[in-house]
């Protein structure tokens, strides 16, 4: 018999199995979980002890904690837009929020540049189901909306903080208006969940930003009652808003293990800007919301992909929310533009442990008549109209307390020529806001208040 297979073999009439045509790696999802307003302290990974966030904490477990992550806008509807288009937000003139009354000097509809490419089109392009749920707020008119810029669906609203508006804004399926939830950010988990279930046979981007925590806080139950003994009260409802979100974040990471998706989806969490002041807490940093102070720009921020991204490490390199387009692009075997269209970089080698390179020389910030520019260590910024720039060193002195000015002039000079430079290839404001002179929505020089739940700073619904 022996004889018999090895003769067949020999004039060919038995075949060896021909190897199988290796198969392509699948292409990752794409998470991005936005908090509103969040403080740099009011996450347990960032140092929190009354507020437990034991869902963030097991993200950031998982992947990295970058402890120089940044946005570029210090308000809302900027780090938005630059967040959605990879390009700092000043390249288009959109400086200031989307909303309020419309000034005759205003340049362009209040949204986001229609020239811009938005992430859920480039990956659309890349095979990806495209969805958002929760808010968008970088235009509600025709033609500016989610599902006219990439997304394939949308569920959520178009302009600020719901509780602002006592509940009173309109919540949009596609473009369709539908029945208000009792309760916003549950119904936000509950379509996520759905989304997850319906998409979970083809690579998607899903982006959630949640109304939590934008002012006047909530404190929905069950969640309010855990923390009976916190003081004052809008700490107190602060607290349980988020709560409720690392709840809600801890539900969709379920979701995603339940379905065998962990392994194949990369996962960003961050701040949108710093906390308002009031119940929000900065702590170590000094300022807030509405100012380029560290504790306006600089927010927990956090990158996760099972099994690609080592586990369990804090990154001192400075990244942007920029960045997460360009990783997300390069993640799912994209390549990325090299006409200027994309300011932010691909993260993945630092994130996978190939580089300890910083992804950018510097990184820059305009909110107005406010400016500011990092490079390495140091920091060069102006943050209120009446007073000329200052210069820290943020390795020494992350709280910004001692201007070295005096001390260095040279190199003050020196990052004020990188943001002229900078500057120069930007569209002025296409529309103003008054308070970006440094002295806050309440009128008060901003930054000067504490941090602290208690302090002076009060939290705006703007």
């Amino acid at each position: 018999m022996k004889n018999l297979i090895l003769l067949c073999a020999i004039m060919g009439l038995i075949q060896s199995p021909v190897p199988s045509a290796p198969q392509a790696p699948t292409k990752p999802n794409i998470l991005i979980f936005l908090a509103d307003d969040l403080g740099y302290n009011d996450c347990g990974m960032q140092g929190s002890k009354d507020i437990p966030t034991p869902n963030i904490d097991a993200l950031a477990r998982s992947g990295v904690r970058f402890t120089s992550g940044y946005t570029s806008g210090c308000v809302c509807s900027p780090t938005r837009a630059g967040l959605i288009s990879g390009r700092y937000q000043q390249r288009f003139g959109f400086d200031a929020n989307a909303e309020g009354k419309a000034q005759p000097a205003d340049r362009g509809p209040r949204a986001l540049d229609i020239k811009q490419t938005t992430f859920a089109q480039r990956m659309k392009a890349l095979g990806y189901a495209t969805g958002i749920i929760g808010k968008w707020h970088v235009g509600g008119e025709p033609g500016y909306r989610p599902t006219d810029r990439g997304f394939d669906e949308f569920y959520g609203y178009f302009p600020f903080g719901i509780a602002a508006n006592n509940g009173n804004v309109p919540i949009y399926r596609g473009t369709n208006v539908v029945e208000t939830p009792k309760n916003h950010m549950e119904q936000f988990c509950k379509e996520a969940l759905d989304f997850l279930d319906r998409r979970q046979k083809e690579p998607f981007l899903l982006y959630l930003p949640f109304s939590a925590v934008h002012g006047p806080y909530v404190g929905p139950e069950p969640w309010l009652a855990k923390f009976d003994n916190m003081t004052p009260l809008h700490r107190r409802r602060y607290a349980a808003d988020v709560n409720q979100m690392d709840d809600i974040i801890g539900r969709v990471m379920a979701r995603l293990r339940e379905r065998g998706l962990e392994e194949n989806t990369l996962v960003f969490f961050l701040g949108d800007n710093g906390g308002p002041g009031g119940a929000a807490d900065n702590t170590p940093l000094h300022g807030t919301k509405w100012t380029l102070w560290e504790g306006g720009i600089r927010v927990p921020f956090v990158a996760s992909w099972k099994g690609h991204i080592p586990p369990g490490r804090m990154l001192p390199q400075p990244v942007i929310q920029l960045d997460i387009q360009a990783t997300a692009v390069c993640a799912g075997g994209g390549t990325l533009p090299t006409d200027g269209t994309l300011d932010g970089a691909n993260l993945l080698p630092l994130l996978e442990g190939k580089t300890e390179a910083a992804p950018h020389d510097a990184l820059y910030w305009r909110f107005g008549v406010q400016y500011a520019v990092r490079q390495g260590d140091w920091k060069l910024s102006r943050t209120h109209i009446d007073e000329a720039p200052k210069l820290f060193n943020l390795a020494s002195d992350v709280g910004e307390k001692n201007d070295l000015v005096a001390q260095e002039p040279e190199r003050a000079k020196k990052l004020q020529a990188l943001w002229d430079d900078w500057n120069a290839k930007n569209e002025p404001p296409r529309w103003i806001d008054n308070r970006w002179d440094g002295r806050g929505p309440d009128g008060h020089k901003a930054g000067k208040g504490k941090n602290k739940a208690g302090g002076k700073a009060k939290a705006k619904a703007k």
